[in-house]
C-alpha cells in the first residue's frame, strides 16, 4: 500500500483505472499525479475519460510521463476526429470503448436483447414500452 497518492504515482509501473464516474472521481488523476509517473511506467483506461483532468493524458504522454498508455475511453465519444492526439501517438494503444466485451460479459449482457428481436420478430414482442407503437405498425400493413 501506498504511503500517499503521490508515492503511489511515483512508484507504480502500471496503475489501470477501474472506477466509475461520480462528483467524488471526476478529474481523480490530475495533471500533477501524471507528471510524477515513471517514464517507463503505463496508465490504462478502461473506465471513464473524465476520471483524468481534461488535456492531462495527452500533456504528460507529450512529456515523456508516463510513457505509455493504453486508452478505451475518450474526452469526445465516440471518436470521429482522426486528428484525435491520442490516435496518432505512437506510446498510446487505442481501442474503441470495448474493453469490457468477452464472450461471457456479451452473452451475459445481450441475450436478453437478442431474446426480445427474435420474439418480436416471431409476432410476439416482450417488453414492450409503447405497445400503442405496434398497433400503428399493424394498421399499416
Amino acid at each position: 500500500m501506498a504511503a500517499s497518492k503521490e508515492a503511489f504515482f511515483t512508484d507504480c509501473d502500471v496503475i489501470s483505472l477501474h472506477m466509475r464516474l461520480v462528483d467524488a472521481t471526476r478529474g481523480i488523476v490530475t495533471a500533477a499525479d501524471l507528471a510524477r509517473m515513471k517514464p517507463t511506467a503505463l496508465i490504462v483506461n478502461t473506465s471513464r475519460a473524465p476520471l483524468i483532468a481534461p488535456g492531462a493524458l495527452v500533456a504528460a504522454l507529450k512529456a515523456g510521463r508516463p510513457g505509455t498508455a493504453a486508452v478505451d475511453v475518450y474526452e469526445q465519444e465516440p471518436v470521429k476526429d482522426i486528428a484525435n492526439p491520442l490516435l496518432a501517438m505512437p506510446n498510446v494503444v487505442c481501442t474503441p470503448h470495448i474493453g469490457y466485451v468477452s464472450r461471457e460479459e456479451y452473452e451475459l449482457q445481450f441475450s436478453d436483447i437478442f431474446g426480445q428481436i427474435a420474439a418480436y420478430a416471431a409476432g410476439t414482442p416482450t417488453n414492450v414500452v409503447n405497445p400503442q407503437a405496434l398497433e400503428t405498425a399493424r394498421a399499416r400493413r
